[in-house]
């Protein structure tokens, strides 16, 4: 079970995916600190060149102790929230957040757990299978006449916002401490054999999906409680217990 941190920006990490822009890693550096945070995590990122140092003014520390990964899922596995960026809509993509409401649910779960919160590319943003790990998505409201902002814009928007809930606190906080992501990858891997078992999920590659990335988002944004999670294990297994049993004796 995790340990409540002290600082609860210390259970924030800023996560981006694939950057382009060496300057554009500095800057964002920067922004997580001009507002109190200091994870900053790459995946897959360009060469640091001396731009993404200078863009970084009194920000190199967060620069220099950043994690970088080869592969998003390995730096999702400790998190208890993971949540996306994005400017485009659509169904595919689950629920999307103005940024100042979908920040509130980060600020309540990081009090006692790690968050993530992933930026994508720039000039692509996040692909779908990466939206698929989030339980929700924020946007950030902006003009029809110029969309789209700058990576290190957006990553000081969000901080800046996250950063107002602790002085605002105009809503009721949950403290609790919940699953990791690894421990949800589990509980979703059994739920889709179990609902495979019963014949719930038809043999369609396309409805599979999208029934397991509606459980995804479903826990993936409520988060859930070691209690919780043994409770739904527990169910798991009593149902595979009397499926068991019918197999053996079907006229029980």
């Amino acid at each position: 079970m995790p340990t409540l941190n002290h600082s609860w920006k210390e259970n924030v990490y800023f996560v981006l995916v694939e950057p382009k822009e060496s300057g554009n890693i500095g800057a964002s550096a920067r922004a997580i600190k001009n507002m109190g945070f200091t994870n900053l995590t790459l995946i897959n990122p360009v060469p640091l060149q001396d731009e993404a140092y200078w863009m970084a003014w009194a920000s190199k520390d967060v620069l220099e102790k950043a994690q970088i990964f080869r592969e998003l899922d390995e730096s999702l596995k400790d998190k208890a929230l993971i949540i996306g960026t994005t400017r485009r809509r659509g169904a595919k993509r689950g629920a999307i957040i103005d940024v100042k409401d979908g920040v509130k649910r980060v600020y309540e779960v990081a009090q006692n757990n790690k968050v993530a919160i992933l930026f994508g590319r720039e000039d692509k943003g996040l692909f779908n299978e990466e939206v698929e790990k989030c339980g929700y998505l924020i946007t950030i409201p902006t003009s029809l006449l110029q969309p789209s902002l700058n990576l290190a814009q957006a990553v000081l928007i969000v901080a800046y916002e996250l950063m107002r809930c602790e002085e605002l606190k105009d809503f009721h906080m949950n403290r609790q401490f919940y699953v990791s992501q690894t421990e949800l990858d589990k509980l979703y891997e059994r739920l889709f054999k179990l609902l495979k078992k019963i014949d719930y999920i038809p043999d369609n590659p396309d409805i599979e999906k999208r029934i397991i990335n509606n459980f995804r988002h479903f826990f993936g944004r409520t988060g859930l409680t070691f209690w919780e999670l043994k409770l739904l294990h527990g169910l798991c297994t009593h149902i595979e217990e009397l499926i068991a049993k019918c197999q053996t004796n079907p006229k029980a």
